[in-house]
Formats: C-alpha cells, sequence, structure tokens
C-alpha cells in the first residue's frame, strides 16, 4: 500500500494542475471555448417589453366610458384604458400605478369614431411618445344606418394600416395593443330583454344591429347576420395588419368571444360595458399586454 502512494500523489497533481489551467484561461479572459463565450455574451432585449411606462389609448365610446355612469355621457373615469376608478383598475392603473397612470396615460379616444378616424387619433398620441398605444376600434363602422352604409372590409384595413403608419412614422418602437371588436351581436341578444334599453336603443345606439330589436323574421335575422359577418371580417384584419409588425399585440379575439352578461352591460342602454364590463376589458388588456408570449 505504501509503494503506491507516490503515484497516487502524482495523479493528483495532474489533475489539479489541470483544473487549475483550466481555470486559470477563464481569470484572465483567455480562449476558453463556448462555455466562456456564453457566460460573457449579453441576454438579447426582448421585443416586447411586458411593463411599459406610459400608455396612450385611441378608439370610441367604449374606451371612453360612454354610458357607463350616466345616459348618452362619456365617463372616462371608468374607460378600460386609462380610468381611474378603483373598481375598475384599468389597463394604466394595472401597469403603472395608480399615480403612475394619472400622470402617464392619456385617452385620445372619441366617441361616434370609426376606424377612418384612428389616424388623427394616433397623431394626437404621438407627442407624448406614449410606450405602448391601446386600440378599441371598428364598432362604429358596422353600427351604422343600415348595413349597406358598413364600413368595407377594404377600406377598414386601409385605414388601419394608416393609422399604425402614422404611428411608426414618428415612434418605431411603441407598442400596440389592439383589441377585437366586439361581438354586436351577443350585445343585442343580451339588452333586447330590457324595455328601458331598447327605448334608449331608438335614438340611434347600432341601428344596424339594433334596429326592431324584437323582429326575429327573415329579414331582420338576415341584416344581423350580415353585421356580425362584417365584425369578424373586421377582426381578421385587425390580427392580419397586427401580425405584420414585431410590437403589435392583437388580443386573439378574447373581447369578441367574452361572454358580455347583463351585469357587464350599462344599465343605461344596455349595450355599452357598464363599470363591470370595463373591469373585463382591461383584465383582458392586462393579461394581452403583459403575457410571456403573444395569443396566437
Amino acid at each position: 500500500m505504501r509503494k503506491r502512494r507516490p503515484r497516487s500523489r502524482a495523479v493528483l497533481a495532474v489533475v489539479a494542475a489541470a483544473v487549475l489551467g483550466v481555470a486559470g484561461c477563464d481569470a484572465v479572459g483567455g480562449d476558453s471555448g463556448p462555455a466562456a463565450t456564453r457566460r460573457s455574451s449579453p441576454s438579447p432585449t426582448p421585443t416586447w417589453d411586458r411593463s411599459p411606462d406610459s400608455l396612450a389609448a385611441v378608439g370610441d365610446s367604449i374606451t371612453r366610458g360612454f354610458d357607463a355612469c350616466s345616459v348618452l355621457s362619456d365617463c372616462p373615469e371608468v374607460s378600460w384604458a386609462t380610468g381611474s376608478d378603483p373598481k375598475v383598475k384599468s389597463l394604466a392603473v394595472r401597469l403603472l400605478g395608480t399615480d403612475g397612470a394619472a400622470k402617464r396615460s392619456w385617452n385620445y379616444a372619441v366617441t361616434g369614431a370609426r376606424m377612418a378616424d384612428l389616424p388623427g387619433q394616433m397623431a394626437k398620441a404621438v407627442p407624448r411618445k406614449p410606450e405602448l398605444v391601446a386600440v378599441m376600434a371598428g364598432a362604429n363602422d358596422a353600427c351604422t344606418s343600415s348595413v349597406s352604409t358598413m364600413t368595407s372590409v377594404a377600406r377598414f384595413r386601409a385605414s388601419f394600416e394608416e393609422a399604425m403608419d402614422t404611428l411608426r412614422a414618428s415612434l418605431p418602437k411603441a407598442q400596440v395593443y389592439v383589441s377585437s371588436v366586439p361581438d354586436l351581436k351577443r350585445l343585442w341578444s343580451q339588452g333586447r330583454g330590457n324595455p328601458l334599453g331598447k327605448q334608449v336603443w331608438k335614438l340611434g345606439i347600432c341601428p344596424s344591429m339594433l334596429g326592431d330589436a324584437d323582429a326575429l323574421d327573415a329579414s331582420a335575422t338576415s341584416r344581423r347576420a350580415k353585421v356580425q359577418k362584417r365584425v369578424v371580417a373586421y377582426n381578421e384584419v385587425l390580427r392580419e395588419v397586427c401580425a405584420k409588425d414585431e410590437r403589435c399585440r392583437f388580443d386573439g379575439d378574447a373581447v369578441f368571444d367574452y361572454r358580455f352578461g347583463t351585469k357587464q352591460l350599462s344599465h343605461w342602454d344596455w349595450f355599452h360595458p357598464s363599470t363591470n364590463g370595463q373591469a373585463r376589458l382591461a383584465e383582458i388588456a392586462y393579461r394581452t399586454v403583459t403575457a410571456r408570449k403573444p395569443t396566437a
């Protein structure tokens, strides 16, 4: 046994020298192979920032909180995008906190706006240099006086592309969250049972879908189906245009698929989102913006 010890010591010495030699190369920054390269290479910066520091909202009456607080009037404090009401906990509040939302979020949506109005709203948002722009538009393109006056799919696409181009010309790295257009037919089916709501509908709220609310004949059914088909086509446009921009996220039809019930509808017109409905929209937006991967 004693005769083998020198040999064992020699083996250990060789191993130790080899280990120290490898460690020494790393310590002095020598060529230590792929392992060292991995350690020294910085992590790539992700294209999508899940915690943007400022937000601008563009769109229509839904983003203005229309009919959520009182009849036929805006109530931006409950807006899903930028509102301050704690019952909603808007996207801005969820991302920036209460104080941050008050200082670094802006609402440029306009009640009654169509997609053709979006480029102008984008132009107003650009000087603020928002890190995230929240978009919800398209309902009014389908909610017209009749089926024949709905915005064509081609025109809808051109307007949305123009809006994105307007943003990109000045803010190439701004992120964009795009909400799908809600399921207008479902809103009709939920609200048509309320007499007060139907009276408000007669004042001109979405005539193409809500006109003759109780009519179930072939003509009325066909009219509503055409409106529904147009909304589906609009959402496909939003998906396709957004997919071409690496800093754009579409909600994957989450808003369109959401099953709004009477609790989520305005008790003034039984069509626009209530405060509760606005909170649901904020939840959907927040999930989409903060997800590790974009919605398919």
